[in-house]
């Protein structure tokens, strides 16, 4: 009896993450390219690490440099890498920055920088990823990264809970409009997962003590914990899962 190709398999899809020289979305990409894709890892830094991971494993892994911040680079990110690696199957917008001040002192340009790249870079990165889809007649799959403040309010980073937010909401409104035209829209929804942007928490020993404390996994997470998320959201197993924001936290929304 011939063996069923697993519905977990990427084998033969090319996948471009975002935000993919550290952390979660270097957990991704190694993750992604394990289950057999071609990653085109994007970041404004450099990705050798990310480049050596998925090469020693036997993956295949491209990098981009691309600050998501400048809307010019971005605005041709998805044609640019098309035109060099082919047609894309998967887009991974992970790429996302943080700023700390109590709301009573926070700046315009704060507020400003967090949106630009949390919120307004991944609608129009995805808006992009899907006209050439449709175009081409090829299903996709989009896969956001929200987080546990895409549902709670959070302490001292208003643009970012606001940028959260809205790619909850993004990415239910983008399930909405192409789910039918064979373009899955989802998010990962990550807890406290050890990676830059959380690095004053882990610092801050209270701050660390009280999370900690609430978390029923009694631990951070690690960054491939949401590469596993991701290979199911980008397979075949997920084909009927839409408009969903996955929370990977560890048990924190339970508790």
């Amino acid at each position: 009896m011939t063996q069923a190709a697993s519905p977990f398999s990427l084998a033969g899809a090319r996948a471009l993450v975002t935000g993919a020289n550290t952390g979660i979305g270097q957990g991704i990409a190694v993750a992604l390219a394990g289950a057999g894709a071609e990653v085109l890892a994007v970041g404004r830094s450099a990705m050798d690490e990310t480049v050596a991971l998925i090469t020693a494993a036997g993956g295949v892994c491209h990098a981009i440099r691309c600050d998501l911040a400048d809307s010019a680079a971005r605005a041709g990110l998805i044609s640019e890498a098309m035109a060099r690696f082919g047609p894309l199957d998967i887009l991974v917008n992970n790429a996302g920055i943080i700023r700390r001040a109590d709301a009573l002192d926070f700046t315009e340009q704060d507020w400003d920088d967090v949106m630009d790249v949390n919120l307004k870079a991944v609608f129009f990165l995805a808006q992009a990823f899907a006209r050439q889809a449709l175009a081409a007649k090829r299903p996709g799959k989009i896969i956001n990264i929200a987080s546990m403040l895409s549902f709670q309010g959070g302490i001292r980073v208003a643009s970012y809970t606001a940028s959260k937010g809205g790619v909850a909401g993004i990415t239910r409104l983008l399930a909405c409009e192409w789910a039918a035209k064979g373009i899955n829209v989802n998010a990962i929804a990550p807890g406290y997962i050890v990676s830059n942007n959380t690095g004053a928490l882990r610092a801050d020993p209270d701050r660390s003590a009280a999370i900690l404390a609430r978390i029923p996994a009694a631990g951070w997470g690690a960054p491939d914990d949401i590469g596993g998320a991701a290979v199911f959201l980008a397979s075949k197993a997920a084909r009927y899962v839409h408009g969903a924001i996955l929370p990977v936290d560890g048990g924190w929304l339970a508790r």
